[in-house]
């Protein structure tokens, strides 16, 4: 299915998968309005679609802020624009034993990773149910489907993010929407205070990898959705 025209959000825009998500999907032809919090690198990154020819808008938006989001969809109401594409990027993540958790690094991580795809799809989903057409897919993480020690905050979020996207598909099927997960296993990029090429002999999937599955999902058949990726690099056991 042709992207040519279709209008898409995505957060968590200024840096590593969702950078690579929003370049991608101008590429194929998409109007994409870019979000995040980095005003800076939404800008710079705007620039560099618009240099390739693309079309692209940055929005500041904080995704667990509900009025802000609020206000963001009324602005698109407001200006008649109606959402074809959702990739719910943003995340974050932070490792550590239970007992060293902070309930504050707990609640923010819950806000992001959970809260924040909820209130995105809360607010753009009606949109798409009035047009009987849409798709939504959410980069959670191959930790969605296993667990390791340290990793229960980041885990129980990717697992509450999972089950939320599940149970919305069966939702809105009926409303003709996709809703597909993407789960990356280790990709290079910024997340967890990583810094991208640090490692010269690294053999982690790059922002790219996940940008294509996500190209590869969104231009499937119409008749077709693709419910579930699972993506590894092949150095990583599962």
């Amino acid at each position: 299915m042709s992207l040519n025209n279709k209008i898409a959000v995505v957060t968590g825009a200024s840096r590593g998968i969702g950078r690579a998500i929003a370049l991608d999907l101008a590429r194929q032809g998409a109007n994409v309005i870019v979000t995040a919090r980095h005003e800076q690198e939404l800008q710079e990154l705007v620039s560099s679609i618009k240099s390739e020819g693309g079309k692209a808008s940055a929005v500041i938006l904080d995704i667990t802020d509900e009025t802000a989001i609020r206000q963001f969809v009324a602005g698109l109401s407001n200006t008649n624009t109606t959402v074809d594409i959702l990739v719910n990027n943003a995340g974050i993540g932070s490792f550590q034993p239970v007992t060293d958790t902070d309930s504050d690094l707990w609640d923010d991580t819950m806000d992001v990773n959970v809260k924040g795809t909820f209130l995105m799809c809360k607010y753009l989903a009606p949109m798409m149910q009035a047009q009987k057409r849409g798709h939504i897919i959410s980069i959670a993480s191959d930790v969605s489907k296993r667990t390791f020690a340290n990793g229960a905050l980041y885990c129980a979020s990717k697992y509450a993010q999972d089950a939320f996207c599940s149970a919305l598909r069966k939702e809105v099927r009926k409303d003709n929407i996709k809703v597909s997960v993407v789960y990356p296993g280790l990709v290079e990029t910024w997340f967890n205070n990583n810094t991208p090429g640090a490692n010269e002999n690294n053999v982690q999937l790059n922002p790219e990898d996940i940008a294509a599955s996500v190209i590869h999902i969104l231009t499937a058949p119409a008749h077709v959705v693709i419910d579930e990726l699972m993506i590894h690099p092949i150095s990583q056991e599962y």
